[in-house]
């Protein structure tokens, strides 16, 4: 089964893909540019996952502050 535009719209949407990005990836997937939409997609995992780590680093300074005032 192959991936609809509407259906990778959807996914690029939940995954937090900018209006732009999803765009741009669509573009590439006219021109049959795999390599670019691999790109943009390990760009943006690389963002979320930054996000992620700085998340744990908040959580780790609270865990910490709870921990003392044990």
């Amino acid at each position: 089964m192959e991936i609809t535009e509407e259906m990778l719209i959807t996914n690029l949407k939940d995954a937090g893909c900018t209006d732009e990005t999803i765009a741009a990836f669509l573009q590439y997937r006219q021109t049959n540019e795999q390599a670019k939409q691999k790109n943009l997609l390990k760009k943006h995992r690389s963002i979320l996952l930054d996000r992620i780590h700085e998340d744990q680093k908040a959580i780790d300074c609270l865990d910490y502050l709870l921990y003392k005032l044990k």
